[in-house]
């Protein structure tokens, strides 16, 4: 197959021109398309359920609002995360979704439920609604309205807002790609009517009366119109109010004198502004502003420009002197990581060209193998933008020019190389154009093999990089991919075009001069052949050096650090600053400007200072007033002066800014704050959290963390969040006042409200723009404790009531806000890591907190941020790397076919492993993913050049080399070249991305650093200890070894054990097949309802003996002076006895009650049975399903590509290609939910069957249950229900007959021995008789029961206990009768179903969708055609399932009527 390929490509040069010039063209063309960003987004796939209630404390918010939308959404699937931070007035609730679940999906689902929250929810309460579609990312453009000199008090804070959000905002929504715009800073305009509450007592008018007034005069009418021909005349009326003038003439009431009271008379008319939440300050002056927010997963650097394009649009309808400034501008860092990167490659590409050059000798080589270089990077980007791969530092900055060409530089070596060969059979003269080809071809084929197994290696290391999931795959797959597109593309191209190339245009002159190449080459043979001799002599302590380089390097290993990924220096800073716990938004305002003039005062790095205080319009980050974040823009690091890095230049931030007593800052980078507070709810790199119920004790518990985490060396900016210690002015009710004036909570309320905070009464409209018409009390009456005290409501009989009197007024603390996880209350203490790694001060951090801190009962700590990231991605780069090891070792295997040289050639793995970490640990560098990400790559690298050597040596034996040693020598000396070459090329390709100073240079570094570092080592080392190697297991014993199957078996299953942990998770989600029959036989083994009952009969046949139960026998002394004055003792033995009968009855009734034990047992039987038999048949009814939904989902893929294909080339409009698509999602949906359906019934007969395997039915496919129909009225008599009801008659026969046999006499019978001392007249004769004389008796008595009441009683309700079971049982069997017809009949319904659809329907629909899929791609059929036919058939086949599901659920509750267990 290659050697065709190549004989096609050499034969045919121009066609594979044209592909090269069409290659140049998409290429040229997808870069123009392609998506570019600084990052990959890695945020994880969130709504955010934001609901603002002005009127609200934070108790009041977390009980009302935030607890009812989290028992809503909590039930939703694939949720994988939930949590809530409730402030004053504000609820923002987090729901993380599963990575591939549809985001639109899942809002949909969360509006589904928020409508059930908002049934709970008091209406009018709060205003719920979901966060604009974006990301950590999306914040990509931010600006500010800036005014310019001269004009600085024509435009007030107001007049700006309103600019911001009717003219900038609305306009910058119609961008593509926006998602929303935020708004910060100003005041929001409103019409206010300041009511003063002296004027409205005096006129005896009360809030509601003013409310009423607004709302009858503020609106429009029309009534129809007037014909006059040959006009209409439409009637509009006009009362809306337009001006201040307009409101203060509006009516109140009119007063006792019938004068009318006017708004003007009791209020001020005036502009006001909604009571803010935050703030926006510009260097030293508030201001305004906007962010915008890109829609999540928009092209970034498009949307920025469209965004650019559209403000220089709206900058032409702002008025004069107001001007849009961006302050920070997504496209700056953009360019800086592009330009880092673009710089990286061709300087990398330049190194690769003139190692190539210096190596080959031949520079018309070198350039043959450098177009490679471009041809292969087009190749790649026409992939990304085929695939929707976008371009950034990640995906773009791993690719290594001398790997890909790796290929072509071995095709093009070998062609060289046998074309100097021939200068002896040739006599020195030039090739002909045919010879050259044949000389090419023979070549490339010669090699090309080694070569095509080697990218291929380098191909499946990266395909489990492409697996990794969370936020280390969204940061690595695009890596993998363009490198597997790059490699891929060179793949082709070097059975392509380098055949076709080589024989174009390499020098076919056979005479080879010596050049600089070959001198150099001959130094460096001078310097390694000793070395190679040596080695071969000293074969057992090179062997024994590499060992123990390997562990050592494993020491090494584990003395690094480690972090998650490095930090981004994004160019600018990101800070937070906290103020005093529960501060005013003009005190944090002040503070803020302080503070920004300190910076710009001492700094001049600094560009701009922004500030964002408190909450944004849109609150996705519920901030606090007493807190704001930073934005600080800097020049570029070239101008810096006080600072030479990023760490620096914080550290003497942070000590201006000491004189700022109370206020603390923390500095980070802005998008990666950004990532951390939507992935963990933290700003901060990490996250302690205190899991808890009190607020109090959780804030006690977090500020000792914070003393612990203060003690430990590189954690910095410590932040605890306030959840406690905000001031409130409670006004408590008193219930007993409020009665007493028969005034209600809800009066009090509404003027409390709308004293302070203010109510709409309506809208003001001023063209397009609307502006909320607001009632509240006059700012002087808003001050202080007092205003709230002298508020006054009206009573029912008109008089008005002070506040004070209705209620205790006082400030005090209370909670700032509530953070919650998982339904569970929580504090977070957080902190950034500087100067040191995270996973070292983690360990110091958590050791200090298991030992200091004791927690109380219910109370935990976890941790989350950059180290939950670490942990999480470790986890799964343990399964990656040993699966690229174990794939590796695997197509080692099939290449060579041998286990020795797949060994051989794998011993580079741990060769290359030594040099990556000390590579590492040279460069002060911590283990982190980048790192890890590097190392898989290296070990695919590591062995290329051993399959290199051992392809040599094993073609030298077959051309007749014996002797071992000259074997390998000869080896060495023949690819030395290429082997130098391609680990030259490969590893100085990443040097300049390994010493890069620039933007994104951070993420690149470990990366690049391994790579570079373990082929150097793997390169030195597998030119000496492969060779030894090589001749150790080439030795007879050796090869004895290897030839015996069981090493080969041993061999492969120790590299099966190195992967074991990448299948131990896909082992136990595996599940075992299981028949009916063998699931029912489990459960009736295993089941303990069933084992229940089974001990429930052994426990009644135990209590059978009871019914022979006598009495217990009396035995009574006695001892002392009954008979004389003489002390005389006697003993008594007695016995009762029933009557006969009461054993008799007693002994049945046991009898009786086994029985009904037994009945139940066989009804627990049969009632698990038939679940068992439910849950496996519904089971394979969703199998079924499945099948069908898959199958459907291939129609409907077929059908949204032909939609789509159809819609490019214009034969139909857009509504075919959007309806394909959302048939095609919902397809997939609902197989994602029978697939979880199927998850939770697997789960479900796990349960049934008591085991640990999870087991799936052997019916995969749904089939009619085999059951041969009874008629037969009796059918029902074996049901173990009715037989247990039938046997209750029995038992309370028996009870009813034991009840009469109680009401007969008793006996009893005794014997009785005593002494009586002293004399006694026998018989006229006086006699003594002493302590030996013993007068004996025997009793016997009858116990007859004189008092029948008590046994008539329990006679009778025992005849009543007998007629109720025999009436429960008639009862049951009519009613098992009943439902026994009753199935029948389904049964007779369902069959006939089933028949119609196997016999007719299912036929015609499968010839339904045969025929109009054919004619729907024929064009004979529309689409809307096409998917009512579509529809239609399918439809059949899922009726079809549902009435065969129906059939067999019926068969099963028909065999559970009639007792049928197997």
């Amino acid at each position: 197959m290659i050697e065709r390929i190549i004989q096609f490509s050499i034969k045919n040069k121009f066609i594979i021109g044209l592909f090269i010039v069409a290659l140049i063209g998409w290429g040229t063309y997808s870069l123009t398309r392609l998506p570019i960003d600084a990052i990959p987004d890695i945020t994880n796939n969130q709504v955010q359920i934001i609901s603002i209630a002005p009127s609200l404390a934070v108790q009041e918010v977390e009980s009302v609002i935030t607890a009812p939308i989290e028992v809503a959404v909590a039930n939703i699937p694939d949720i994988i995360e939930l949590r809530s931070i409730s402030r004053l007035g504000l609820s923002v609730v987090t729901v993380v979704f599963k990575d591939n679940v549809d985001v639109y999906w899942a809002r949909q689902q969360l509006n589904e439920r928020l409508k059930e929250a908002e049934e709970v929810i008091p209406s009018g309460l709060a205003k719920i609604e979901l966060a604009p579609i974006s990301t950590g990312l999306g914040e990509i453009f931010q600006y500010r309205l800036a005014v310019e000199k001269g004009y600085e008090h024509k435009y007030t804070p107001m007049e700006l807002r309103t600019l911001q959000d009717w003219v900038v905002r609305r306009e910058m929504l119609g961008t593509p790609g926006v998602a929303e715009i935020n708004s910060y800073g100003g005041f929001v305009k409103q019409y206010e009517i300041a009511v003063n509450p002296e004027r409205l007592r005096a006129m005896n008018l009360t809030l509601t009366d003013i409310f009423n007034a607004l709302e009858k005069n503020n609106e429009n009418t029309g009534s129809a119109y007037i014909d006059k021909k040959p006009m209409a005349y439409f009637i509009r009326g006009i009362g809306l109010v337009k001006t201040i003038e307009d409101i203060q003439k509006i009516v109140v009431k009119s007063n006792s004198s019938g004068m009318p009271v006017l708004i003007r008379d009791v209020a001020t008319v005036q502009y006001g502004n909604a009571t803010r939440y935050g703030a926006f300050v510009v260097d030293t002056t508030e201001s305004v502003g906007g962010v915008v927010m890109m829609l999540k997963g928009a092209n970034a650097h498009r949307v920025i420009k469209d965004v650019e394009t559209r403000i220089e649009s709206i900058q032409k309808s702002l008025p004069k002197g107001v001007k849009i400034e961006p302050f920070l501008n997504r496209s700056d860092l953009v360019g800086r990581s592009i330009s880092t990167v673009s710089r990286n490659l061709i300087e990398g590409a330049l190194i690769v060209i003139f190692v190539l050059v210096l190596f080959l000798g031949n520079v018309r080589a070198g350039l043959v193998v450098a177009s490679v270089i471009p041809l292969s990077m087009l190749f790649a980007l026409s992939m990304m933008n085929l695939f929707g791969v976008s371009g950034n530092l990640m995906s773009l900055g791993a690719i290594d020019f001398g790997l890909i060409v790796d290929g072509a530089v071995i095709i093009v070596e070998s062609v060289v190389h046998h074309v100097s060969k021939a200068s002896s059979k040739l006599d020195g003269r030039t090739l002909t154009q045919d010879e050259m080809d044949e000389s090419v071809f023979k070549a490339s084929s010669r090699i090309r093999k080694a070569a095509a197994f080697g990218e291929i290696i380098i191909l499946i290391v990266y395909l489990p990089i492409m697996a990794l999931t969370g936020i280390e795959g969204k940061m690595f797959q695009p890596m993998a991919f363009v490198v597997c597109f790059a490699i891929l593309g060179a793949f082709i191209l070097s059975l392509t075009y380098v055949p076709m190339v080589s024989a174009l245009f390499l020098d076919r002159k056979t005479v080879h001069k010596r050049n600089f190449s070959d001198k150099l080459m001959d130094k460096i043979h001078r310097f390694f052949n000793p070395i190679f001799k040596l080695a071969l002599r000293r074969k057992r302590t090179v062997s024994i050096s590499a060992v123990v380089a390997f562990v050592l390097s494993m020491f090494l290993f584990n003395s690094l650090g480690g972090e998650f990924i490095p930090q981004l220096e994004e160019g600018d800073l990101a800070a937070g600053v906290i103020t005093l716990q529960g501060g005013s938004l003009s005190n944090t305002v002040e503070v803020v400007e302080k503070a920004n003039k300190i910076l710009l005062d001492n700094f001049p790095e600094i560009k701009h200072i922004v500030c964002k205080i408190g909450a944004g319009e849109i609150p996705t980050d519920p901030t606090p007033m007493e807190t704001g974040d930073y934005i600080i823009t800097l020049k570029d690091k070239s101008e810096w002066t006080s600072a030479e890095t990023r760490e620096e230049l914080v550290e003497k931030m942070q000590d201006k800014l000491i004189p700022l007593a109370g206020v603390k800052f923390e500095f980070q980078q802005p998008i990666q704050m950004r990532f951390n507070e939507l992935m963990s709810g933290s700003k901060q790199d990490v996250a302690v959290k205190i899991f808890g119920d009190d607020l109090n004790t959780l804030a006690d518990k977090a500020a000792d963390v914070e003393k612990i985490i203060k003690e430990v060396d590189g954690a910095e900016d410590i932040s605890v969040e306030k959840v406690t210690g905000l001031a409130q002015i409670q006004v408590n009710y008193n219930r007993d006042r409020l009665a007493q004036y028969g005034i209600s909570i809800d009066d009090v309320n509404k003027v409390l409200r709308s004293a302070f905070a203010g109510s709409q009464a309506g809208v003001v409209y001023d063209e397009e723009k609307r502006f909320d018409l607001v009632v509240r009390l006059d700012k002087d009456y808003r001050q202080n404790l007092d205003d709230v005290k002298s508020l006054s409501v009206v009573a029912p009989n008109g008089e008005q009531i002070p506040f004070e009197q209705l209620a205790d007024i006082s400030i005090k603390s209370g909670p700032a806000q509530v953070s919650r996880e998982e339904t569970k209350r929580r504090i977070t203490i957080g902190f950034n890591v500087r100067n040191r790694d995270v996973q070292s001060v983690i360990s110091d951090v958590t050791a200090k907190i298991n030992k200091q801190i004791t927690l109380p009962t219910g109370y935990y700590i976890s941790y989350g941020g950059q180290f939950k990231n670490l942990e999480a991605a470790k986890d799964r780069l343990a399964i990656a790397l040993p699966i690229a090891l174990l794939l590796i070792f695997v197509l080692l295997y099939f290449t060579f076919h041998s286990v020795k040289q797949t060994l051989l050639i794998y011993t580079a793995v741990p060769l290359s492993a030594i040099g990556g970490v000390l590579a590492l640990w040279i460069r002060g560098m911590n283990f982190s993913i980048s790192a890890g990400v590097g190392f898989i790559a290296l070990f695919g690298v590591a062995v290329l050049n051993g399959i290199v050597l051992i392809s040599e040596f094993n073609r030298l034996e077959k051309d007749g080399f014996e002797d071992i040693t000259e074997r390998v020598i000869k080896g060495l000396q023949t690819r030395l070249r290429p082997v130098i070459m391609t680990a030259a090329a490969a590893s100085l390709g990443f040097l300049p991305m390994a010493i890069s100073t620039s933007a994104g240079a951070e993420v690149q570094k470990p990366l690049a650093t391994v790579v570079i570092g373990g082929l150097i080592t793997s390169t030195l080392l597998t030119l000496i200890i492969l060779p030894v190697f090589y001749v150790i297991f080439s030795t007879h014993s050796f090869k004895a070894l290897f030839k015996r199957k069981s090493m080969k078996t041993l061999s492969v299953f120790l590299f099966l054990l190195l992967a074991a942990p990448a299948f131990n998770g896909i082992k136990a989600q595996q599940s075992k097949t299981v028949s009916l029959h063998d699931a029912i036989q489990l459960a009736l083994d295993n089941n303990l309802n069933v084992r229940s009952s089974a001990y429930s009969v052994e426990a009644q046949k135990a209590l059978k003996g009871a019914s022979w139960d006598l009495e217990k026998t009396t035995v009574e002394m006695q001892y002392g002076k009954f008979n004389s004055y003489t002390k005389d003792n006697s003993f008594t033995v007695s016995q009762s006895i029933a009557f006969p009968t009461v054993y008799i009855n007693q002994s049945k009734l046991a009898d009786a009650k086994v029985k009904s034990s037994e009945w139940q047992l066989k009804g627990s039987r049969l009632e698990t049975a038939t679940m068992v038999k439910q849950v496996y048949w519904q089971l394979a009814f969703l199998h079924s399903k499945q099948r069908l939904l898959s199958y459907q989902d291939s129609l409907y893929t077929g059908f949204l590509k032909a939609a789509e294909l159809r819609t490019k080339v214009g034969e139909t409009n857009k509504l075919e290609m959007i309806t394909a698509r959302s048939q095609s999602m919902e397809i997939k949906n609902q197989l994602r939910q029978t697939v979880a359906d199927m998850d939770i019934l697997k789960r479900k007969l796990q349960t049934l069957l008591n085991t640990d395997v999870l087991y799936s039915p052997a019916d995969s496919i749904l089939r009619r249950i085999e059951y041969t129909l009874i008629t037969d009225s009796m059918a029902v008599a074996q049901n173990p229900s009715l037989g247990y009801a039938q046997q209750q008659v029995q038992v309370s026969q028996i009870e009813r007959k034991l009840e009469k046999s109680k009401m007969l006499p008793d006996f009893s019978i005794g014997y009785s021995s005593q002494t009586m001392v002293g004399s006694q007249d026998v018989n006229g004769v006086s006699r003594a008789f002493g302590r030996g004389d013993r007068f004996n008796s025997v009793q016997v008595g009858v116990a007859v029961p004189l008092w029948f009441v008590s046994g008539n009683s329990k006679n009778k309700a025992a005849k009543i206990s007998e007629k109720i079971a025999k009436t429960n049982a008639e009862s049951y069997s009519k009613e098992l009768s009943g439902s026994y017809r009753s199935l029948l009949d389904e049964y007779s319904k369902y069959s006939g179903s089933v028949d119609y659809y196997e016999k007719q329907a299912i036929p015609e629909a499968n010839l339904i969708i045969d025929q109009s899929t054919r004619s729907y791609k024929s064009g004979a059929m529309d689409y809307f055609e096409y998917v009512l036919s579509l529809g239609r058939a399918l439809d059949i086949k899922q009726n079809y399932l549902d009435a065969l599901n129906s059939y067999n659920q019926t068969i099963i509750n028909i065999e559970f009527i009639t007792g049928k267990i197997f």
